[in-house]
C-alpha cells in the first residue's frame, strides 16, 4: 500500500506519499480499506516530531478514518467485510489500509457521507468525553468553545446546542455568520474582542492553554468547569488560586491519543449510543471544508496551519 511517511522532522513539505508494507490485522483488530483521513493539529505535531506516536501504533499520521472493513482479526464478531464504518486511531490514517481495535470503530451514521464520515471520530470522541463525561455539562448552563470555527469547534457548537446548552464561541470575524448558522448564540471575535469581559460560562471547552488561563477563569462562573484540551497558547499561565476556591470551579486537562485502548472503547461506547443517534436525525452534522488527495497531504497542513479553514480538512484515497 501508499501511505504518507515523514523522514525527517520538519513543515509540510516533509511528507510523503511512499510504498510501505501492507498493515495486518491482530487479534480483536480489523483492516480498514480507507476511503479517507482526517487532518487534525495533532497530526502537524508529529510532523513536526513534537508528539510521537504511542509505540504500538504505526509511525504515519492520522487519527481518524473511514472506510470499509476489508478483513477481520481473530475473535471479532459483530461487524463484517464490506461494511462502511469509521475509526479512531492511534496513528497510521494517511495510508490506504489502516488497522483499527474493534472498540474503536464505529458504523459510519445513517444518512452521512463516507468520505464525510472520516471527519467524526476524534471531533465526536474529544467533545463528548469532555463536554459530557468531564465538565457534566446541563441542559440550560452555557458552553463556551473557543476556536469554534474548528473541527473541534464546529462539533462542539452542535453538540452544546443539541444538549440544551447556550453556546458561546470564539472566532475570526469571518466565520462568525457560519457558526451562527451552525446554532452559535453568539460569536466573539478574539481579535478584537475579550471574550471574559462580559461572557460568563459554565462550562469552556479550551484549545489556547496558558494564555487564555487568566480570562478562562474570571469568565466562569459559580461552580464552573473549564477543560483544556490544547496549548495553542502555550503551556504555562498564572493561575488565581483564591479566585478559583471563590468560584469553588474546577480546572481539568485531557488528552485522548494516550488514553488506554479500554478509555478509549467507552467514550466510544458512549459516542454511539448519545451522539449518533443526533446525527442520524440530523441534529448534528459533518462540517467538511476541503477535500484533498493523500498524496496531496502537504497542502492540506498548510491550510489547517494558516487557520483559514472552517470545519474538517480531509484526505482521500479514491478508493
Amino acid at each position: 500500500m501508499h501511505a504518507i511517511t515523514i523522514d525527517t522532522p520538519g513543515g509540510p513539505e516533509v511528507l510523503r506519499w511512499t510504498e510501505v508494507p501492507d498493515p495486518v490485522p491482530g487479534a480483536g483488530q480489523v483492516l480498514i480499506e480507507v476511503a479517507a483521513a482526517g487532518v487534525n493539529r495533532a497530526d502537524a505535531l508529529q510532523r513536526q516530531g513534537n508528539y510521537p506516536p504511542p509505540k504500538d501504533a504505526p509511525p504515519y499520521p492520522g487519527l481518524e478514518v473511514s472506510g470499509r472493513i476489508r478483513e477481520l482479526g481473530e475473535g471479532v464478531h459483530g461487524w463484517r467485510t464490506g461494511q462502511e464504518v469509521c475509526a479512531l486511531l492511534g496513528g497510521g490514517g494517511y495510508a490506504e489500509l489502516a488497522v483499527a481495535p474493534v472498540g474503536q470503530l464505529l458504523p459510519v451514521p445513517a444518512n452521512v457521507d463516507l468520505v464525510d464520515a472520516a471527519g467524526l471520530p476524534e471531533a465526536a470522541a474529544t467533545v463528548f468525553s469532555n463536554v459530557v463525561d468531564v465538565a457534566r455539562l446541563k441542559p440550560g448552563e452555557t458552553l463556551l468553545v473557543h476556536g469554534g470555527g474548528s473541527g473541534i469547534g464546529t462539533f462542539a457548537v452542535q453538540l452544546g446546542k443539541a444538549l440544551g446548552a447556550a453556546v458561546v464561541t470564539t472566532a475570526r470575524a469571518s466565520k462568525r455568520n457560519r457558526l451562527l448558522a451552525l446554532g452559535a448564540d453568539r460569536v466573539i471575535d478574539y481579535a478584537a474582542e475579550d471574550f471574559s469581559a462580559d461572557t460568563k460560562a459554565d462550562v469552556i471547552l479550551d484549545i489556547m492553554g496558558g494564555s487564555y488561563l487568566k480570562q478562562n477563569v474570571d469568565a466562569l462562573n459559580f461552580g464552573g468547569r473549564l477543560v483544556v484540551i490544547g496549548l495553542q497558547g502555550g503551556r504555562r499561565g498564572e493561575l488565581d488560586l483564591g479566585q478559583l476556591l471563590t468560584k469553588r470551579a474546577t480546572v481539568a486537562g485531557t488528552t485522548l491519543r494516550a488514553r488506554s485502548a479500554a478509555e478509549k472503547a467507552a467514550i466510544l461506547r458512549g459516542v454511539h449510543e448519545e451522539v449518533w443517534p443526533l446525527l442520524e436525525k440530523g441534529r448534528i452534522r459533518p462540517v467538511t471544508h476541503a477535500r484533498f488527495p493523500m498524496a496531496d497531504a502537504a497542502a492540506a497542513h498548510r491550510l489547517m496551519e494558516s487557520s483559514e479553514h472552517f470545519g474538517k480538512i480531509l484526505l482521500t484515497t479514491g478508493g
